[in-house]
Parts: structure tokens; sequence; C-alpha cells
């Protein structure tokens, strides 16, 4: 009994799993590294909630988001206005195609330009504001699979301790 007590005491010594930790040098321990990377998880999405958050916009940032939601609709609508002027008053839209066509080539790259940096710029602060309110989503997730679980232990726990609600199963079921 002393010679087997004494090889456990080895493999097992002192409270300690010597095979386990030996094995974990080896391979990694699941159960370890989910925690580990659970916890890379949250900092990474509260690094995101910290840069994308938002701090109170003022009155001029309001007017000028206001502003630049302006050219788009406006752009649209010119369009279909040269469609409808050309059917209802030909020769006033062949004036003012006739003055366009006068418009230097270089000219028309620098519209170009401005356009496509305006419409790019939007697109680029859109992206952000998104890429921002799904950081926020995310960063809530821990949380909300936490209520769940709480909420579906309280009902496990609650349908199994209610004397009442068993005697009316009961007397349903006969």
């Amino acid at each position: 009994m002393g010679l087997i007590e004494k090889l456990f005491s080895l493999v097992f010594g002192s409270g300690r799993n010597v095979v386990k930790e030996t094995a974990e040098v080896f391979r990694e321990n699941a159960e370890a590294g989910a925690v580990r990377a659970k916890d890379v998880q949250i900092a990474a999405m509260q690094g995101f909630s910290a840069e994308f958050r938002q701090v109170g916009r003022g009155r001029f940032d309001r007017i000028m988001d206001g502003v630049n939601r302006l050219p788009r609709p406006a752009m649209a609508l010119g369009c279909l206005g040269l469609f409808v002027s050309a059917m209802v008053h030909p020769v006033w839209f062949a004036e003012r195609m006739a003055g366009i066509a006068l418009v230097p080539e270089p000219l028309w790259w620098l519209l170009g330009v401005v356009v496509s940096f305006y419409f790019g710029a939007r697109h680029q602060a859109k992206g952000q504001e998104f890429q921002r309110s799904i950081a926020g989503t995310m960063a809530q997730v821990p949380q909300v699979v936490e209520h769940i679980r709480e909420v579906r232990a309280l009902e496990a726990g609650a349908t199994g301790e209610n004397p009442a609600l068993q005697d009316w199963k009961n007397t349903k079921n006969r």
C-alpha cells in the first residue's frame, strides 16, 4: 500500500495533477483557451466602442448634416427636371444644353473630382457610423447572453418549485 501511495503522490502529488499539467505543455487547455479568447473579444469590443463613441453633437453639426443631405436629391430632381423641360419647352432646353457644351473639358474633370470626393467622403463617414453602431451592439452581446441564461434559469427553477402549478398540470393531464 505504501508503494502505490507513493506512486500516486508522485503522479498526483500535493493536490496537483502532474499528468494534466504535463499534457497542457503540449496541448492547450480548451476551457482556459476559451476564457482567454472571450476576454480578448470583450477587450476588443470595448476598444471599438470607446473609439467610435460619439460625444454630444452641437447645432452646427446637425445643420451641416442637413446641408450634406441636399446634393443627391437636388441632382436627382435636377435630372428629372431636365427631362421634363426637354419635353415641355424644347427650345429653352436646347439653349441651356448649347451653353453646357461650351464648358471646357478641364472644368468637367474638376467637377468630376469634386463630386467624387464629396460622395466618397460621405460614403466613408456613413461606413464609419455603421461600424460604430455594430461595435456598440457587439459590445452588448456578453450581457445579453448572460441575461438569457438568468431568465432560463429562473424559468426552469420556477416551473420545478411551484406546487400549485404542479397540481394544476396534474389535474389537466387527467
